[in-house]
């Protein structure tokens, strides 16, 4: 898919869609917070089998970053199998401190320390996995932090703005995943294994065509 230009026309749509994105992400979240209420209250009750309730709020959280996932494959030309399976992997589900409370996704970091939270992260460095502090940008919500993952990969960085293009490039989400580790979007090495195991255990590749 070619890289689509960040213009005027992409900043007034991607403001209309985000006003429907954000209000179906708020209904999803109260759909998702009641429907764990009350599986746990249900399966202290009944016994239910852990596994099944992870299941299911695995899915939930899929379907609640699919929709923006989707509509930045549609203006910015990135997977939504890569994308889901990134925030999975780097948020641990939603659930880690930076994406619950501060709806930072993806672990971006940040120089602006105005905008940002201050936390230990782990690296893979000379060889050894090391522990770091850093600051980490702070969201309003998760689709900011969605839209901001997927504008990184088309506008780059400071010193090389072509520098995620491979991964737009890419023609599977097996080329993307390699070409994120390759870009040196990450520390891991095993972490386009890791991508490609997530994707394709809950099959997130049929997502990864125009709606």
């Amino acid at each position: 898919m070619a890289i689509m230009k960040w213009n005027k026309q992409s900043k007034r749509r991607v403001r209309q869609i985000k006003q429907k994105v954000i209000g179906f992400l708020f209904a999803c979240t109260v759909i998702f917070m009641a429907g764990y209420s009350i599986n746990e209250s249900y399966s202290s009750s009944n016994g239910a089998h852990p596994e099944a309730l992870t299941l299911e709020k695995e899915q939930a959280f899929i379907q609640l970053i699919l929709p923006v996932s989707q509509t930045m494959y549609e203006i910015y030309g990135i997977r939504p199998s890569v994308s889901i399976a990134q925030a999975i992997l780097e948020s641990d589900w939603g659930e880690s401190e930076l994406a619950a409370k501060y709806n930072n996704l993806y672990g971006r970091k940040t120089s602006d320390i105005n905008n940002a939270v201050l936390m230990e992260t782990s690296e893979f460095t000379d060889g050894e996995w090391v522990i770091i502090s850093d600051y980490f940008k702070v969201y309003p919500d998760v689709t900011e932090s969605i839209e901001d993952h997927a504008k990184l990969m088309v506008e780059g960085t400071d010193w090389n703005p072509e520098l995620y293009h491979p991964v737009i490039e890419a023609q599977t989400y097996q080329e993307a995943s390699q070409a994120l580790r390759q870009s040196g979007y990450a520390t891991d090495p095993d972490y386009p294994q890791k991508l490609v195991e997530i994707i394709e255990r809950y099959e997130l590749y049929k997502y990864d065509v125009p709606r």
